[in-house]
């Protein structure tokens, strides 16, 4: 191993607070394909492919239990959450370009070698840890990855806008959404339910809309995913009977 390479990696490693038992597999994270075919070191394009596909499983498994289970909603919001631009997000929290192994011509900013690089490295420290999912999630996922709460957050929040500005074009002024609530199952793995939708105005004295006592949730997880998808339900009656 280099000096340089020692250096790097040294404090690569205290940074993420893990010892990698295999070392080599950290630098081939690392290290770029240019710089790889032009030394005849290992680079990254495994490690990488790996990566993307452990990065997958942690989003899905996250996202389950917080209560979104349908595919269409786990596959949207999952592609915002692995984007080359969320990944790269991450690289820059963690500057991860000072540790990189590149050609002294290569440029790093502008391509997407930081989303690159940073799915290799949760590919070496997957293999590096006997493929403990739990672990990779703990160390370079939970402690960077801020977008998880804000994109949940926002599907929730733009189904509910949606609707209210349907309901405020259709009546010229604003309204109210009032939902009641059915809480199924185990204390430690409830089933919340959304249902009896009542649109009023926004006094709360007259309902302005009659909504079909049928109309309700599908089961989830956790109560807001419960209200996301029955804002989307009430919108698309609505829009239909327009």
């Amino acid at each position: 191993m280099y000096a340089l390479d020692r250096e790097k990696t040294r404090e690569f490693q205290e940074f993420i607070e893990y010892e990698f038992n295999n070392i080599e597999l950290l630098i081939q994270a690392l290290t770029t394909p240019s710089l790889g075919k032009e030394i005849g070191r290992p680079h990254y394009e495994f490690l990488e492919t790996l990566g993307d596909a452990v990065i997958k499983l942690i989003f899905i498994l996250k996202l389950h239990r917080k209560g979104i289970k349908e595919p269409g909603d786990i596959t949207k919001i999952k592609s915002s959450l692995e984007s080359d631009k969320a990944l790269g997000r991450i690289a820059n929290r963690i500057h991860l370009e000072k540790y990189i192994f590149k050609t002294k011509k290569q440029r790093i900013k502008g391509t997407r070698i930081l989303a690159d690089i940073f799915e290799a490295i949760c590919g070496a420290l997957f293999l590096d840890s006997d493929c403990n999912l739990s672990l990779v999630q703990h160390k370079l996922i939970d402690p960077f990855y801020m977008e998880l709460d804000n994109i949940y957050q926002n599907s929730i929040i733009s189904s509910k806008n949606l609707l209210l500005e349907f309901l405020q074009e259709k009546f010229k002024s604003s309204v109210t959404i009032e939902l009641e609530y059915e809480k199924k199952g185990e204390e430690h793995d409830p089933i919340w339910i959304a249902k009896n939708p009542t649109i009023l105005d926004k006094k709360k004295q007259l309902e302005l809309i009659r909504i079909p006592l049928k109309l309700k949730s599908s089961k989830f997880g956790n109560k807001k995913e419960a209200e996301k998808d029955i804002y989307a339900k009430i919108l698309n009656y609505l829009d239909k009977k327009e």
